[in-house]
């Protein structure tokens, strides 16, 4: 049954992340992969709920979920979260969230075939995952189990078209997350894609949902009935697809790194480097009108 990934998402301020997971359960609902697990890097009061929630309502069910409860501190008013999880949901609150590391570790240590990681969030969970020790799971340190069971980590994160530096709001919200991302880029042990701002900014999806679309609502609640800059989703079909050229990408490869205190983001050209970041081949229409099948057919 198809490519196995484990995403993580903030689930937080932007509704870009619901037209992401919209995407994700559709190629778990078909078959054509098999979603792991759910890792929430952000935390309010209906984080779990309402994901749950839309699960459910995208047809898939008993996909574990794991909560940073300690990821507070992002600042901005979650727009949509309260109203899907009044529907129903297999994980009615907080409580039944797994602990995040500890899920990753599990998923990992069970996994037979490579597991891809897919990020549309914050990077502080993926940095603890990798200062993991040892436990019940595996007698791997984090480092080590990554190295061995993740296929790839497929990230929406970073600007990349400043060579000075860019900054972007998943590496540079908060210090913990600056520190985060910096500790990522320079420890992960398999290969890194990032899809950076400046690649969904101007792609602009989601205005054609039907009425009674739950996604719709979220969108609307968000206050982007008209669409929404695709980031997220964008960057779950270059996963889905395997391959930038494939999504219809060019890579440039090289060593991504992140200053911890400001956050800002440098690149440095490499042939061989274990990093690359995309940039788009064609008009924004065409990327746009990719995601537009994908939410609604």
């Amino acid at each position: 049954m198809g490519r196995c990934f484990l995403l993580g998402t903030d689930w937080w301020t932007d509704c870009d992340d619901v037209m992401a997971v919209r995407i994700l359960t559709r190629a778990h609902r078909e078959n054509r992969i098999r979603l792991l697990g759910c890792i929430l890097n952000a935390c309010m009061e209906y984080s779990v709920a309402s994901l749950s929630a839309f699960l459910r309502s995208e047809g898939v069910r008993g996909v574990p979920l794991g909560l940073d409860r300690a990821a507070t501190d992002f600042g901005g008013v979650p727009p949509y979260q309260k109203r899907l999880a009044q529907l129903p949901s297999d994980c009615p609150d907080n409580s039944y969230a797994e602990e995040p590391v500890g899920l990753y570790r599990r998923i990992l240590a069970a996994a037979e075939e490579p597991v891809e990681l897919i990020e549309i969030g914050y990077p502080q969970v993926l940095a603890a995952l990798l200062n993991s020790g040892p436990d019940r799971y595996s007698a791997l340190d984090g480092v080590a189990l990554v190295r061995r069971k993740v296929g790839e980590l497929w990230i929406m994160a970073g600007k990349w078209d400043e060579p000075a530096g860019g900054k972007e709001n998943n590496f540079a919200r908060n210090r913990r997350a600056s520190v985060a991302a910096a500790e990522l880029c320079r420890r992960w042990p398999t290969r890194i894609t990032f899809l950076g701002w400046e690649v969904g900014a101007t792609v602009i999806a989601g205005s054609r949902l039907p009425e009674g679309d739950v996604l719709k609502q979220a969108m609307c609640d968000h206050g982007s009935v008209s669409g929404r800059s695709s980031w997220d989703p964008m960057l779950v079909l270059l996963a889905l697809a395997g391959s930038p050229e494939a999504a219809g990408y060019r890579a440039v490869r090289g060593v991504a790194s992140v200053d911890p205190e400001s956050g800002a983001n440098f690149f440095s050209p490499s042939a061989d480097g274990p990093h690359r970041y995309v940039t788009k081949l064609y008009p924004d229409s065409f990327y746009a009108e990719k995601v537009d099948r994908a939410l609604c057919s």
